[in-house]
């Protein structure tokens, strides 16, 4: 079946040579769009270096028409291990590199394939270990659901008494995306109890599969599943979780798909919410958060992305609870772009007598932030961490609380970033979206980290087609 069979097996002996752990077979793979083809495929561990030494479980699968296409790669995370989503690997742990989408015979191999896929690891791990907390936090909120089902909480008592309220009072809000993500958001939202409607718009082919299926048996209460956009009608905050799942080769290709997908979606929303608050949660969140502005034609205020708020509520946790700094953290953020470019900054600074104790003050700082980060390199982002922290967002939203979130938003004027970027700052979220941006500190090496993130993120907009 493979076109250009010595080339292929001349590489995989190669690559037996170098990594003798790799285990080599013949399987189906199934592709996004159903069909099915028998592939070559190896399994085996890449050794990274992250303070201490991991194996990283990799799956690569080898296209009939190799060595002049590159190979389909995943991680195989074990049973106690979670994806750490970032710029190079998805939530299904498919993971996209620069060197898979520069794939070119002979310069291209798969030994410099998997040298690349370290280096990248050992910038950002790609899983994380699945602890006893975390499995006690998933524990806690789906015992808080199931009192929710039981009418324990104030959600259905707050639906009783609100049955006489004015469409105007109405706290209504839609999740578009029935996938993992999307599911996790409906269940944490529920919980948060914020919200007098959910609505799962659900816009898969077919009949309820899944997680769906299981919502429409289990019931929740004030929880609609539709496929129909006009259920959207007149939401409070929409939540945008869709991603594209087909066989796209390159990370360019992903983000054009889902620009794609946000073509169908955006316009109908934004008809039938003509006042919505859009906050966006699909992947990369900056650049779908700017796509949506421009398929919206919203106001800026009323398009945010979910941005660095669960990694800021972390930081914060951890600046409190692990190291002990109460005070830096109420005035800590982190800031910038979702994933490995993420920068910890501050919003007030220590008053202090001198220059001298000024410079104390600030490396004290800095070693206590930098330790902060390296703990929360740790945690990784698991649908329902990331459904918590849209939920967070969405209560300071619908209850006007003036909350200040890490959230991604339009950044130009802000910083010297010139360009139409939506990138992670501290903002006062009210019931219209942002209401103002909070002032960081002026730190030249923080500034010098947004721009060029911005930088970045605008040459990869200029290359999608809106």
């Amino acid at each position: 079946q493979y076109k250009f069979r010595d080339l292929t097996v001349e590489e995989l002996k190669n690559v037996n040579e170098t990594y003798p752990n790799f285990t080599f077979s013949m399987n189906t793979y199934t592709f996004k769009d159903g069909s099915q083809k028998d592939l070559l495929n190896f399994s085996g561990t890449v050794p990274v270096k992250y303070g201490n030494s991991y194996n990283i479980p990799i799956h690569l699968w080898i296209l009939d028409s190799h060595p002049f296409a590159p190979p389909i790669c995943f991680l195989k995370p074990t049973v106690n291990m979670g994806i750490s989503v970032g710029k190079h690997v998805d939530a299904h742990g498919r993971i996209y590199l620069p060197y898979l989408q520069n794939w070119s015979h002979p310069k291209s191999t798969v030994i410099g394939l998997i040298k690349e896929m370290i280096a990248k690891f050992e910038e950002e791990l790609p899983l994380y270990s699945l602890s006893s907390s975390d499995a006690a936090r998933q524990s806690e909120l789906l015992s808080y659901i199931a009192k929710i089902t039981a009418g324990e909480t104030d959600m259905k008592s707050k639906s009783k008494i609100g049955g006489g309220k004015n469409e105007g009072c109405f706290n209504k809000i839609t999740v578009v995306g029935a996938g993992d993500l999307g599911i996790a958001c409906v269940l944490a939202v529920a919980a948060k109890g914020a919200a007098d409607k959910v609505v799962l718009l659900d816009l898969s082919e077919g009949a309820a599969k899944g997680g769906t299926m299981d919502l429409e048996i289990f019931a929740l209460p004030n929880v609609e599943i539709s496929k129909d956009f006009s259920a959207s009608a007149d939401s409070k905050v929409v939540v945008l979780t869709v991603n594209f799942l087909g066989n796209a080769q390159t990370y360019l290709d992903v983000i054009q798909s889902n620009v794609d997908l946000f073509r169908g979606i955006i316009p109908a929303i934004s008809h039938y919410s003509q006042n919505t608050v859009l906050l966006v949660a699909s992947h990369p969140v900056e650049v779908m958060t700017y796509v949506s502005w421009k398929l919206s034609a919203f106001p800026k205020s009323r398009v945010i992305g979910v941005g660095a708020n669960l990694d800021t509520e972390r930081f914060q946790y951890i600046l409190t609870n692990t190291l002990k700094a109460q005070v830096l953290a109420k005035d800590a953020w982190i800031i910038g772009e979702q994933g490995e470019d993420k920068v910890p900054s501050w919003t007030s600074c220590n008053l202090v007598a001198n220059q001298t104790e000024a410079m104390a003050a600030h490396n004290s700082r800095e070693e206590v932030a930098n330790r902060a980060m390296e703990v929360l390199k740790g945690k990784g982002q698991r649908s329902w961490s990331v459904g918590l922290s849209v939920a967070d967002l969405t209560d300071s939203i619908l209850k006007d609380k003036r909350k200040v979130h890490s959230v991604s938003t339009l950044a130009k004027g802000c910083c010297n970033i010139n360009s139409e970027v939506f990138i992670s700052l501290p903002c006062i979220l009210g019931t219209n979206g942002v209401i103002e941006m909070v002032k960081l500190e002026e730190d030249p090496l923080v500034q010098e980290k947004l721009q060029s993130t911005a930088g970045s993120i605008h040459d990869l907009q200029q290359q999608l087609k809106l």
